[in-house]
């Protein structure tokens, strides 16, 4: 059995499959969407290692043929070059136009790949199977895809929306405890940006998700998908609620860059410190309680993530380098930084005009701790 959360978009509608084991039934859930019995499976090493022959197997249980391909892991990966390798396989497998690209690993494949199916002959359809927390909560449901550019992250890319997701929480028990917390940030962030009570559920219930509890987990990605899927549904292209989801992401994004998209700081770790500072700048700028902001860095210590510059190897660019590489954010709007700020935990709202100068101090505090 698996939960069912549907995205139920005009003439785009999909059903995100969540529960255990759901990759041994991936041909049963996949054949219904083909035209002929065959897919293509773009992975990363690591997951392919781990996984694909099980996918391989549950897609033939339900009659369907598999041609596979591989990518290297990680960040560097979502670039023109990786963008060019996945298409040029795609095109020697012959991919049709009623065809479907499977997607199979965390955010940087699904992005990818993603990307590659919109391009693709002006759009092939993709289904989305995320391997890692981040993917299965937030990147793998809405239909962003895309690639960095040098400028920045997730620069380049289209709305394309998946036919079919799988989320099988059995594949999180070989994450890396690192890769699992990175991805928790992300589920924390809709606690925070919309929902109060689900923030609680999680101060409650996540140190026995972390611990392997199963139960959990499941109902952790489906509350989050379900809040994403009710955001994208009021506003698919990002004019306007959409951008909550990006709450922590400008402080986020920034770090990823000055610190090289590397090993340093994962997407995930860059999203938790990202909130911290986000209510910190928020608490400054007279919009929340002064104890907000520490409630948060609680729960992330807790948690055992970063939440903090000071927790991030490596030198750092001062406050107004941070400033500058903010500069190149998607929400960027005539020049002007918009943030995602708070009211309250469960209270976010996207604020186009933040106070460049609490902005400023909340940077210079939080690298003075690196000291």
């Amino acid at each position: 059995m698996s939960d069912i959360v549907h995205v139920a978009l005009p003439g785009r509608a999909y059903d995100i499959h969540i529960g255990a084991g759901l990759i041994g039934q991936a041909g049963a859930l996949v054949a219904p969407l083909l035209k002929r019995p065959r897919v293509a499976v773009v992975a990363d090493e690591t997951v392919a290692a781990l996984h694909l022959e099980a996918l391989v197997a549950g897609l033939a249980a339900g009659g369907v043929s598999v041609q596979s391909t591989t990518l290297p892991a990680g960040e560097g990966t979502k670039g023109w070059e990786g963008l060019q390798a996945c298409v040029d396989w795609l095109l020697e497998a012959k991919v049709e136009r009623g065809d479907l690209v499977v997607a199979f690993g965390g955010g940087v494949i699904g992005d990818l790949v993603g990307f590659a199916a919109a391009i693709l002959r002006r759009g092939v359809g993709f289904v989305q199977v995320p391997t890692t927390l981040l993917a299965q909560v937030d990147s793998s449901v809405g239909g962003k895809t895309g690639i960095n550019a040098r400028q920045g992250k997730n620069l380049i890319g289209a709305f394309h929306q998946p036919r079919l997701v799988i989320a099988d929480t059995d594949l999180l028990g070989t994450l890396t405890q690192r890769d699992f917390l990175a991805g928790y940030g992300e589920v924390m962030k809709y606690g925070l940006l919309g929902d109060a009570g689900f923030f609680a559920w999680l101060e409650a219930h996540a140190p026995a998700m972390a611990a392997g509890d199963a139960a959990a987990r499941v109902e952790a990605v489906r509350r989050c998908c379900r809040m994403k899927a009710d955001i994208v549904l009021r506003d698919e292209t990002e004019q306007g609620e959409r951008a909550l989801l990006n709450l922590g992401h400008t402080f986020g994004h920034a770090l990823e860059a000055a610190t090289g998209y590397s090993d340093r700081l994962l997407h995930g770790e860059g999203v938790a410190i990202g909130c911290a500072l986000a209510f910190e700048l928020s608490a400054r700028m007279g919009l929340c309680a002064q104890e907000t902001p520490s409630r948060v860095r609680a729960h992330l210590a807790e948690m055992g993530l970063k939440r903090s510059l000071a927790d991030i190897p490596g030198p750092l660019p001062d406050a107004d380098g941070l400033i500058a590489l903010m500069g190149q954010d998607k929400k960027v709007r005539d020049g002007r930084l918009t943030f995602i700020l708070a009211r309250d935990i469960g209270d976010a709202y996207v604020e186009p005009e933040a106070d460049p100068a609490a902005l400023r101090a909340v940077l210079v505090e939080a690298l003075a701790e690196r000291r």
